[in-house]
Protein backbone atom coordinates (compact mmCIF):
# COMPACT_ATOMS: atom_id res chain seq x y z
CA UNK A 1 0.00 0.00 0.00
CA UNK A 2 1.45 3.33 -1.08
CA UNK A 3 0.87 6.22 1.31
CA UNK A 4 0.35 8.98 -1.21
CA UNK A 5 -1.29 12.35 -0.55
CA UNK A 6 -4.73 10.97 -1.43
CA UNK A 7 -4.60 8.08 1.04
CA UNK A 8 -3.10 10.21 3.81
CA UNK A 9 -5.70 12.92 3.27
CA UNK A 10 -8.44 10.34 3.54
CA UNK A 11 -6.89 8.90 6.70
CA UNK A 12 -6.54 12.36 8.22
CA UNK A 13 -10.13 13.31 7.50
CA UNK A 14 -11.35 9.94 8.79
CA UNK A 15 -9.31 10.38 11.98
CA UNK A 16 -10.68 13.85 12.66
CA UNK A 17 -14.26 12.85 11.81
CA UNK A 18 -14.06 9.80 14.08
CA UNK A 19 -13.13 12.05 17.01
CA UNK A 20 -15.57 14.80 16.11
CA UNK A 21 -18.68 12.70 15.50
CA UNK A 22 -18.59 11.25 19.02
CA UNK A 23 -19.25 14.65 20.60
CA UNK A 24 -22.23 15.80 18.47
CA UNK A 25 -23.75 12.32 18.78
CA UNK A 26 -23.44 12.62 22.56
CA UNK A 27 -24.51 16.26 22.92
CA UNK A 28 -27.58 15.89 20.70
CA UNK A 29 -28.87 13.12 22.92
CA UNK A 30 -27.69 14.73 26.15
CA UNK A 31 -29.40 18.03 25.31
CA UNK A 32 -32.66 16.12 24.87
CA UNK A 33 -32.04 14.26 28.15
CA UNK A 34 -31.49 17.57 29.96
CA UNK A 35 -34.66 19.06 28.47
CA UNK A 36 -36.65 16.00 29.57
CA UNK A 37 -35.13 16.10 33.08
CA UNK A 38 -35.85 19.79 33.57
CA UNK A 39 -39.34 19.40 32.12
CA UNK A 40 -40.07 16.53 34.54
CA UNK A 41 -38.80 18.67 37.42
CA UNK A 42 -41.11 21.54 36.49
CA UNK A 43 -44.06 19.19 35.98
CA UNK A 44 -43.63 16.87 39.00
CA UNK A 45 -41.73 19.19 41.37
CA UNK A 46 -39.48 16.23 42.29
CA UNK A 47 -35.96 17.37 43.19
CA UNK A 48 -34.46 14.18 41.76
CA UNK A 49 -34.91 15.49 38.21
CA UNK A 50 -33.35 18.82 39.09
CA UNK A 51 -30.35 17.01 40.52
CA UNK A 52 -30.06 14.90 37.38
CA UNK A 53 -30.07 18.06 35.30
CA UNK A 54 -27.43 19.84 37.38
CA UNK A 55 -25.21 16.77 37.32
CA UNK A 56 -25.27 16.15 33.57
CA UNK A 57 -25.29 19.76 32.39
CA UNK A 58 -21.62 20.09 33.41
CA UNK A 59 -20.74 17.13 31.20
CA UNK A 60 -22.81 18.62 28.38
CA UNK A 61 -20.82 21.88 28.57
CA UNK A 62 -17.51 20.04 28.21
CA UNK A 63 -18.73 17.77 25.41
CA UNK A 64 -20.27 20.71 23.53
CA UNK A 65 -17.01 22.68 23.70
CA UNK A 66 -14.95 19.73 22.49
CA UNK A 67 -17.41 19.14 19.66
CA UNK A 68 -17.14 22.75 18.50
CA UNK A 69 -13.33 22.69 18.55
CA UNK A 70 -13.05 19.40 16.66
CA UNK A 71 -15.68 20.57 14.16
CA UNK A 72 -13.75 23.73 13.35
CA UNK A 73 -10.62 21.70 12.69
CA UNK A 74 -12.56 19.38 10.40
CA UNK A 75 -14.03 22.22 8.36
CA UNK A 76 -10.59 23.68 7.65
CA UNK A 77 -9.62 20.47 5.90
CA UNK A 78 -12.04 21.26 3.10
CA UNK A 79 -9.57 23.97 2.15
CA UNK A 80 -6.27 22.34 3.08
CA UNK A 81 -6.79 18.76 1.91
CA UNK A 82 -9.89 18.84 -0.31
CA UNK A 83 -9.68 22.17 -2.11
CA UNK A 84 -10.65 20.68 -5.49
CA UNK A 85 -13.79 19.20 -3.96
CA UNK A 86 -14.58 22.58 -2.38
CA UNK A 87 -14.08 24.28 -5.73
CA UNK A 88 -16.19 21.78 -7.67
CA UNK A 89 -19.05 21.26 -5.20
CA UNK A 90 -18.77 24.33 -2.99
CA UNK A 91 -21.69 26.20 -4.52
CA UNK A 92 -23.98 23.31 -3.52
CA UNK A 93 -22.46 22.22 -0.19
CA UNK A 94 -21.43 25.69 1.01
CA UNK A 95 -24.94 27.13 1.49
CA UNK A 96 -26.04 24.08 3.49
CA UNK A 97 -23.12 24.48 5.88
CA UNK A 98 -23.82 28.20 6.05
CA UNK A 99 -27.45 27.56 6.95
CA UNK A 100 -26.24 25.31 9.77
CA UNK A 101 -24.30 28.23 11.27
CA UNK A 102 -27.11 30.77 10.74
CA UNK A 103 -29.89 28.62 12.17
CA UNK A 104 -28.43 26.08 14.58
CA UNK A 105 -25.16 27.50 15.87
CA UNK A 106 -26.55 30.99 16.48
CA UNK A 107 -29.50 29.47 18.36
CA UNK A 108 -27.22 27.32 20.49
CA UNK A 109 -24.78 30.15 21.19
CA UNK A 110 -27.58 32.52 22.17
CA UNK A 111 -29.17 30.25 24.76
CA UNK A 112 -26.18 28.19 25.91
CA UNK A 113 -25.05 30.87 28.35
CA UNK A 114 -28.52 31.06 29.91
CA UNK A 115 -28.63 27.27 30.12
CA UNK A 116 -25.23 26.97 31.85
CA UNK A 117 -25.12 30.06 34.05
CA UNK A 118 -28.67 31.33 34.34
CA UNK A 119 -30.07 28.87 36.87
CA UNK A 120 -30.36 31.54 39.58
CA UNK A 121 -30.56 34.52 37.26
CA UNK A 122 -33.72 33.74 35.27
CA UNK A 123 -37.02 32.10 36.11
CA UNK A 124 -37.48 28.33 35.90
CA UNK A 125 -39.70 28.51 32.81
CA UNK A 126 -37.31 30.78 30.95
CA UNK A 127 -34.40 28.52 31.85
CA UNK A 128 -36.36 25.51 30.59
CA UNK A 129 -37.04 27.40 27.36
CA UNK A 130 -33.30 28.02 27.00
CA UNK A 131 -32.56 24.31 27.51
CA UNK A 132 -35.15 23.39 24.90
CA UNK A 133 -33.72 25.96 22.48
CA UNK A 134 -30.26 24.42 22.81
CA UNK A 135 -31.71 20.93 22.30
CA UNK A 136 -33.58 22.12 19.20
CA UNK A 137 -30.42 23.82 17.97
CA UNK A 138 -28.44 20.59 18.13
CA UNK A 139 -31.16 18.83 16.12
CA UNK A 140 -31.19 21.60 13.51
CA UNK A 141 -27.41 21.39 13.26
CA UNK A 142 -27.69 17.67 12.55
CA UNK A 143 -30.37 18.44 9.96
CA UNK A 144 -28.07 20.57 7.79
CA UNK A 145 -24.96 18.43 8.22
CA UNK A 146 -26.88 15.26 7.34
CA UNK A 147 -28.52 17.02 4.41
CA UNK A 148 -25.13 18.01 2.99
CA UNK A 149 -23.64 14.57 3.52
CA UNK A 150 -26.72 12.81 2.16
CA UNK A 151 -26.57 14.93 -0.98
CA UNK A 152 -23.05 13.60 -1.49
CA UNK A 153 -24.52 10.09 -1.23
CA UNK A 154 -27.56 10.64 -3.48
CA UNK A 155 -26.98 13.88 -5.41
CA UNK A 156 -29.87 15.60 -7.18
CA UNK A 157 -31.11 19.13 -7.90
CA UNK A 158 -27.85 20.24 -9.53
CA UNK A 159 -26.18 20.69 -12.89
CA UNK A 160 -22.59 20.90 -14.13
CA UNK A 161 -21.07 23.97 -15.72
CA UNK A 162 -19.74 22.73 -19.10
CA UNK A 163 -16.88 25.23 -19.11
CA UNK A 164 -15.49 24.82 -15.58
CA UNK A 165 -16.89 21.44 -14.58
CA UNK A 166 -18.18 22.95 -11.34
CA UNK A 167 -21.45 21.79 -9.83
CA UNK A 168 -24.21 24.31 -9.13
CA UNK A 169 -27.66 23.94 -7.59
CA UNK A 170 -30.72 24.17 -9.81
CA UNK A 171 -33.24 23.31 -7.09
CA UNK A 172 -32.17 23.70 -3.47
CA UNK A 173 -35.33 21.99 -2.27
CA UNK A 174 -34.20 18.84 -4.08
CA UNK A 175 -30.64 19.31 -2.83
CA UNK A 176 -31.75 19.53 0.80
CA UNK A 177 -34.37 16.78 0.70
CA UNK A 178 -32.40 14.38 -1.45
CA UNK A 179 -33.52 10.72 -1.54
CA UNK A 180 -31.33 9.39 1.28
CA UNK A 181 -31.69 12.35 3.66
CA UNK A 182 -34.94 11.51 5.54
CA UNK A 183 -33.86 7.97 6.43
CA UNK A 184 -30.30 8.96 7.32
CA UNK A 185 -31.46 11.88 9.48
CA UNK A 186 -33.85 9.68 11.46
CA UNK A 187 -31.14 7.02 11.76
CA UNK A 188 -28.57 9.52 13.07
CA UNK A 189 -30.92 11.23 15.54
CA UNK A 190 -31.94 7.89 17.01
CA UNK A 191 -28.26 6.95 17.19
CA UNK A 192 -27.57 10.12 19.19
CA UNK A 193 -30.34 9.42 21.70
CA UNK A 194 -29.24 5.79 22.04
CA UNK A 195 -25.57 6.76 22.49
CA UNK A 196 -26.46 9.13 25.32
CA UNK A 197 -28.71 6.54 26.96
CA UNK A 198 -25.85 4.02 26.91
CA UNK A 199 -23.50 6.53 28.58
CA UNK A 200 -26.06 7.43 31.25
CA UNK A 201 -26.66 3.72 31.89
CA UNK A 202 -22.91 3.11 32.22
CA UNK A 203 -22.55 5.94 34.74
CA UNK A 204 -25.45 4.58 36.78
CA UNK A 205 -24.05 1.05 36.70
CA UNK A 206 -20.66 2.23 37.90
CA UNK A 207 -22.25 4.19 40.75
CA UNK A 208 -24.15 1.11 41.89
CA UNK A 209 -21.01 -1.05 41.78
CA UNK A 210 -19.12 1.52 43.86
CA UNK A 211 -21.92 1.75 46.40
CA UNK A 212 -22.85 5.30 45.42
CA UNK A 213 -26.53 4.54 45.08
CA UNK A 214 -28.90 7.49 45.32
CA UNK A 215 -32.34 8.32 43.99
CA UNK A 216 -30.89 10.11 40.92
CA UNK A 217 -28.77 7.00 40.27
CA UNK A 218 -31.88 4.83 40.23
CA UNK A 219 -33.72 7.23 37.95
CA UNK A 220 -30.94 7.58 35.42
CA UNK A 221 -30.68 3.78 35.10
CA UNK A 222 -34.46 3.56 34.68
CA UNK A 223 -34.56 6.33 32.09
CA UNK A 224 -31.57 4.97 30.16
CA UNK A 225 -32.85 1.37 30.14
CA UNK A 226 -36.32 2.44 29.02
CA UNK A 227 -34.84 4.62 26.28
CA UNK A 228 -32.72 1.77 24.92
CA UNK A 229 -35.64 -0.64 24.98
CA UNK A 230 -37.93 1.84 23.24
CA UNK A 231 -35.57 3.29 20.63
CA UNK A 232 -33.48 0.29 19.55
CA UNK A 233 -36.38 -1.39 17.67
CA UNK A 234 -37.07 1.95 15.99
CA UNK A 235 -33.38 2.20 15.12
CA UNK A 236 -33.43 -1.24 13.52
CA UNK A 237 -36.39 -0.13 11.42
CA UNK A 238 -34.62 3.13 10.46
CA UNK A 239 -31.48 1.19 9.50
CA UNK A 240 -33.55 -1.08 7.29
CA UNK A 241 -35.18 1.97 5.68
CA UNK A 242 -31.76 3.49 5.00
CA UNK A 243 -30.52 0.17 3.60
CA UNK A 244 -33.41 -0.06 1.14
CA UNK A 245 -32.63 3.42 -0.19
CA UNK A 246 -28.93 2.56 -0.46
CA UNK A 247 -29.85 -0.60 -2.36
CA UNK A 248 -31.75 1.50 -4.90
CA UNK A 249 -29.17 4.28 -5.35
CA UNK A 250 -25.87 2.65 -4.29
CA UNK A 251 -26.12 -1.06 -5.10
CA UNK A 252 -22.34 -1.54 -4.94
CA UNK A 253 -22.35 -0.37 -1.31
CA UNK A 254 -25.09 -2.84 -0.37
CA UNK A 255 -23.31 -5.66 -2.20
CA UNK A 256 -20.19 -4.91 -0.14
CA UNK A 257 -22.21 -4.74 3.09
CA UNK A 258 -23.88 -8.08 2.39
CA UNK A 259 -20.84 -9.82 0.92
CA UNK A 260 -22.60 -10.54 -2.37
CA UNK A 261 -20.19 -11.31 -5.20
CA UNK A 262 -22.45 -12.93 -7.77
CA UNK A 263 -25.66 -11.48 -9.17
CA UNK A 264 -28.68 -13.68 -8.43
CA UNK A 265 -32.44 -13.58 -8.22
CA UNK A 266 -32.22 -14.40 -4.52
CA UNK A 267 -29.41 -13.67 -2.10
CA UNK A 268 -28.83 -14.90 1.42
CA UNK A 269 -28.07 -12.77 4.45
CA UNK A 270 -24.43 -13.39 5.32
CA UNK A 271 -24.10 -13.28 9.11
CA UNK A 272 -20.36 -13.87 9.27
CA UNK A 273 -17.54 -14.59 6.87
CA UNK A 274 -14.25 -13.32 5.53
CA UNK A 275 -14.47 -11.41 2.23
CA UNK A 276 -11.59 -12.08 -0.15
CA UNK A 277 -11.43 -9.29 -2.72
CA UNK A 278 -8.78 -11.04 -4.79
CA UNK A 279 -10.68 -14.32 -5.06
CA UNK A 280 -14.03 -12.48 -5.16
CA UNK A 281 -15.44 -14.84 -2.58
CA UNK A 282 -16.50 -14.76 1.07
CA UNK A 283 -14.76 -17.56 2.96
CA UNK A 284 -16.25 -19.39 5.98
CA UNK A 285 -19.56 -17.66 5.49
CA UNK A 286 -22.58 -18.37 7.64
CA UNK A 287 -25.75 -17.17 5.97
CA UNK A 288 -29.52 -17.36 6.07
CA UNK A 289 -30.58 -18.30 2.52
CA UNK A 290 -33.30 -16.59 0.55
CA UNK A 291 -33.88 -13.57 2.79
CA UNK A 292 -32.84 -10.78 0.45
CA UNK A 293 -36.14 -10.41 -1.36
CA UNK A 294 -37.87 -9.81 1.95
CA UNK A 295 -35.22 -7.43 3.25
CA UNK A 296 -34.94 -5.22 0.19
CA UNK A 297 -38.34 -5.61 -1.49
CA UNK A 298 -36.44 -5.92 -4.74
CA UNK A 299 -37.73 -6.82 -8.17
CA UNK A 300 -35.42 -8.57 -10.57
CA UNK A 301 -31.89 -9.86 -9.97
CA UNK A 302 -29.93 -8.58 -6.97
CA UNK A 303 -26.61 -7.19 -8.12
CA UNK A 304 -23.40 -8.63 -6.80
CA UNK A 305 -19.99 -7.01 -6.94
CA UNK A 306 -19.23 -8.85 -10.20
CA UNK A 307 -21.53 -6.36 -11.94
CA UNK A 308 -19.19 -3.50 -11.06
CA UNK A 309 -15.66 -3.00 -12.37
CA UNK A 310 -12.85 -2.90 -9.83
CA UNK A 311 -12.63 0.88 -10.17
CA UNK A 312 -16.26 1.25 -9.07
CA UNK A 313 -16.19 -0.99 -6.00
CA UNK A 314 -15.80 0.21 -2.41
CA UNK A 315 -13.26 -1.50 -0.10
CA UNK A 316 -15.33 -4.61 0.67
CA UNK A 317 -13.65 -5.92 3.83
CA UNK A 318 -13.87 -2.62 5.70
CA UNK A 319 -17.52 -2.05 4.82
CA UNK A 320 -18.48 -5.68 5.50
CA UNK A 321 -17.02 -5.78 9.01
CA UNK A 322 -17.93 -2.24 10.01
CA UNK A 323 -21.59 -3.01 9.33
CA UNK A 324 -21.52 -6.15 11.47
CA UNK A 325 -19.79 -4.40 14.36
CA UNK A 326 -22.46 -1.69 14.21
CA UNK A 327 -25.27 -4.26 14.27
CA UNK A 328 -23.68 -6.23 17.10
CA UNK A 329 -23.28 -3.08 19.21
CA UNK A 330 -26.91 -2.16 18.60
CA UNK A 331 -28.24 -5.59 19.54
CA UNK A 332 -26.14 -5.59 22.72
CA UNK A 333 -27.66 -2.24 23.74
CA UNK A 334 -31.14 -3.62 23.05
CA UNK A 335 -30.43 -6.54 25.38
CA UNK A 336 -29.14 -4.20 28.08
CA UNK A 337 -32.21 -1.99 27.74
CA UNK A 338 -34.56 -4.97 28.13
CA UNK A 339 -32.53 -6.35 31.03
CA UNK A 340 -32.48 -3.02 32.86
CA UNK A 341 -36.21 -2.56 32.36
CA UNK A 342 -36.85 -6.00 33.88
CA UNK A 343 -34.72 -5.09 36.90
CA UNK A 344 -36.65 -1.83 37.19
CA UNK A 345 -40.01 -3.60 37.18
CA UNK A 346 -38.81 -6.20 39.70
CA UNK A 347 -37.31 -3.48 41.96
CA UNK A 348 -33.74 -4.76 41.70
CA UNK A 349 -32.31 -1.82 39.77
CA UNK A 350 -30.03 -0.65 42.61
CA UNK A 351 -28.70 -4.05 43.74
CA UNK A 352 -25.20 -4.75 42.35
CA UNK A 353 -25.31 -7.58 39.83
CA UNK A 354 -23.83 -8.76 36.55
CA UNK A 355 -26.05 -6.24 34.77
CA UNK A 356 -24.28 -3.30 36.41
CA UNK A 357 -20.85 -4.68 35.55
CA UNK A 358 -21.90 -5.10 31.92
CA UNK A 359 -23.52 -1.67 31.90
CA UNK A 360 -20.13 0.02 32.27
CA UNK A 361 -18.61 -1.14 28.93
CA UNK A 362 -22.05 -0.65 27.35
CA UNK A 363 -21.32 3.08 27.56
CA UNK A 364 -18.85 2.70 24.68
CA UNK A 365 -21.19 0.74 22.39
CA UNK A 366 -23.14 3.77 21.18
CA UNK A 367 -19.94 5.48 20.05
CA UNK A 368 -18.70 2.28 18.41
CA UNK A 369 -21.99 1.94 16.53
CA UNK A 370 -21.91 5.58 15.39
CA UNK A 371 -18.32 5.42 14.15
CA UNK A 372 -18.72 2.09 12.36
CA UNK A 373 -22.01 3.29 10.88
CA UNK A 374 -20.28 6.29 9.39
CA UNK A 375 -17.51 4.04 8.09
CA UNK A 376 -20.16 2.00 6.28
CA UNK A 377 -21.69 5.15 4.81
CA UNK A 378 -18.48 6.95 3.83
CA UNK A 379 -16.19 4.09 2.82
CA UNK A 380 -19.14 2.43 1.09
CA UNK A 381 -19.53 5.56 -1.05
CA UNK A 382 -16.03 5.18 -2.48
CA UNK A 383 -14.52 5.77 -4.96
CA UNK A 384 -16.60 8.98 -5.02
CA UNK A 385 -16.96 12.07 -2.89
CA UNK A 386 -20.16 13.01 -4.75
CA UNK A 387 -21.53 9.61 -5.69
CA UNK A 388 -21.40 8.93 -9.40
CA UNK A 389 -20.33 12.51 -10.14
CA UNK A 390 -16.98 13.45 -8.57
CA UNK A 391 -14.33 10.87 -7.75
CA UNK A 392 -12.28 11.05 -4.57
CA UNK A 393 -8.98 11.00 -6.45
CA UNK A 394 -10.15 14.09 -8.35
CA UNK A 395 -11.14 15.95 -5.17
CA UNK A 396 -7.88 16.06 -3.24
CA UNK A 397 -5.72 19.18 -2.93
CA UNK A 398 -2.45 19.32 -4.87
CA UNK A 399 -0.28 19.20 -1.73
CA UNK A 400 2.95 17.25 -1.14
CA UNK A 401 2.70 13.97 0.72
CA UNK A 402 5.14 15.19 3.37
CA UNK A 403 2.82 18.05 4.39
CA UNK A 404 -0.16 15.73 4.81
CA UNK A 405 1.89 13.19 6.77
CA UNK A 406 3.20 15.87 9.12
CA UNK A 407 -0.23 17.35 9.78
CA UNK A 408 -1.70 13.88 10.35
CA UNK A 409 0.99 13.10 12.91
CA UNK A 410 0.38 16.41 14.70
CA UNK A 411 -3.36 15.77 14.80
CA UNK A 412 -2.84 12.32 16.28
CA UNK A 413 -0.54 13.57 19.04
CA UNK A 414 -2.62 16.63 19.97
CA UNK A 415 -5.92 14.76 19.89
CA UNK A 416 -4.49 11.90 21.93
CA UNK A 417 -3.49 14.33 24.69
CA UNK A 418 -6.29 16.88 24.75
CA UNK A 419 -9.31 14.74 23.95
CA UNK A 420 -8.21 11.85 26.14
CA UNK A 421 -7.89 14.25 29.07
CA UNK A 422 -11.31 15.72 28.33
CA UNK A 423 -13.01 12.33 28.04
CA UNK A 424 -11.40 11.07 31.26
CA UNK A 425 -12.50 14.20 33.11
CA UNK A 426 -16.08 13.84 31.86
CA UNK A 427 -16.08 10.17 32.86
CA UNK A 428 -14.97 11.09 36.38
CA UNK A 429 -17.79 13.62 36.73
CA UNK A 430 -20.35 11.18 35.36
CA UNK A 431 -19.39 8.29 37.64
CA UNK A 432 -18.70 10.03 40.96
CA UNK A 433 -22.32 9.83 42.09
CA UNK A 434 -24.71 12.35 43.54
CA UNK A 435 -23.35 12.39 47.07
CA UNK A 436 -25.89 13.40 49.64
CA UNK A 437 -28.03 10.25 49.56
CA UNK A 438 -24.95 8.25 50.49
CA UNK A 439 -23.03 10.59 52.73
CA UNK A 440 -24.67 13.78 53.90
CA UNK A 441 -22.36 16.84 53.85
CA UNK A 442 -21.89 18.66 57.16
CA UNK A 443 -24.17 21.65 57.86
CA UNK A 444 -23.08 24.81 56.10
CA UNK A 445 -22.32 26.62 59.36
CA UNK A 446 -19.94 23.81 60.43
CA UNK A 447 -17.89 23.77 57.27
CA UNK A 448 -14.21 24.49 57.76
CA UNK A 449 -12.77 27.21 55.51
CA UNK A 450 -10.91 25.68 52.61
CA UNK A 451 -12.32 22.20 53.22
CA UNK A 452 -14.08 20.10 50.60
CA UNK A 453 -17.27 22.00 51.48
CA UNK A 454 -15.53 25.26 52.27
CA UNK A 455 -15.71 28.86 51.16
CA UNK A 456 -14.92 28.25 47.49
CA UNK A 457 -18.14 26.28 47.07
CA UNK A 458 -20.10 28.90 49.03
CA UNK A 459 -18.94 31.60 46.64
CA UNK A 460 -19.89 29.40 43.69
CA UNK A 461 -23.39 28.99 45.11
CA UNK A 462 -23.74 32.74 45.53
CA UNK A 463 -22.64 33.32 41.95
CA UNK A 464 -25.48 31.13 40.66
CA UNK A 465 -23.21 28.65 38.89
CA UNK A 466 -25.07 25.43 38.11
CA UNK A 467 -22.01 23.35 38.92
CA UNK A 468 -22.04 23.82 42.72
CA UNK A 469 -21.64 20.79 44.96
CA UNK A 470 -24.75 21.65 46.94
CA UNK A 471 -27.06 21.64 43.94
CA UNK A 472 -25.41 18.73 42.12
Amino acid sequence: MEFDALLLSRLQFAFVVAFHIMFPAFTIGLAAFLAVSEGLWLFTKKEVFKRLYLHWVKIFALAFAMGVVSGVVMSYQFGTNWSVFSDKAGSVIGPLLGYEVLTAFFLEATFLGVMLFGWKRVGPKLHFAATCAVAIGTSISAFWILSANSWMQTPQGFDIDPETGNLFATNFWEVIFNPSFPARYVHMMLAAFITTAAVVLAAGGYQVIRGRVSEPTRWQIRMASGTLLLLMPLQIWAGHWSGEIAHHYQPAKVAAIEGWWETADEQGTVLFGWPDENAEKTHFEIQIPGTSKFLFSAEGPLQGLEDFPDTERPPVTIVFWAFRIMVAAGLAMLVMGAWGTILWVTRRIDKPAIFHWLAVPTGTLGFIAVITGWIVAEVGRQPYTVYGVLRTEDSVSPVPVESVATSLLVFMVVYAIIFTAGVVYMARIATRGFGDDVTDPPPKENRAPGSAFGSVDDKAEQSGDVATDKES
